[in-house]
């Protein structure tokens, strides 16, 4: 089912209980069992989302390790290169945030992966001694090619150095994706 489909069956069934509280005998019978409905159709709605966290594929927390494993070999070796590449000119003092993927639940296809940065620029003004900032965010995607395997996405970037690794189906790495996106 649609998160659409939920969401209207959801709507309905609040609507139905609005009208069934102003007419019961028994208001505080009725309100319970709404509530209890909505937490039904809340938990129907959850578990038929089609695409979860990859920390969440294939069910709860079970990909948290190889995961959060990647996203620390990803943030060590971008720190290695940035002073080099990425992280020259304005905004020289660039971190990596947070690295996300999205999973659709069926297959175990990568829908889409995003890291977002953020960099600052901090200039005193001579005349009043006010320090002046520019901080900026940026959220750079991952050039993952179409259905791409959520194993072979994890096993293509398996080594040290992830970010110049080929994703899967493709000559494109993580870096190209950040070259592009944060020049």
């Amino acid at each position: 089912m649609s998160a659409a489909a939920s969401l209207s069956r959801i709507l309905r069934f609040f609507a139905h209980c609005k009208i069934m509280s102003t007419r019961a005998a028994s208001l505080r019978l009725v309100k319970l069992l709404c509530m209890a409905g909505a937490l039904t159709f809340g938990a129907l709605a959850a578990s038929a989302a089609e695409y979860v966290d990859a920390v969440h594929y294939p069910a709860h927390e079970q990909g948290w390790d190889v995961f959060y494993d990647l996203e620390r070999r990803l943030q060590r070796d971008f720190d290695d290169i940035c002073g080099d590449t990425i992280c020259e000119g304005e905004f020289s003092n660039m971190q990596a945030l947070r690295y996300r993927c999205s999973v659709r639940q069926s297959d175990g296809t990568m829908g889409e992966c995003v890291w977002v940065f953020a960099g600052s620029n901090a200039e005193i003004d001579a005349a009043n001694g006010k320090v002046v900032t520019d901080a900026r965010t940026w959220t750079c995607r991952t050039p993952l090619a179409a259905q791409t395997p959520v194993a072979s996405f994890y096993s293509a970037l398996a080594g040290e150095r992830p970010l110049r690794a080929p994703l899967p189906g493709s000559s494109m790495t993580i870096f190209d994706g950040l070259f592009d996106c944060l020049n």
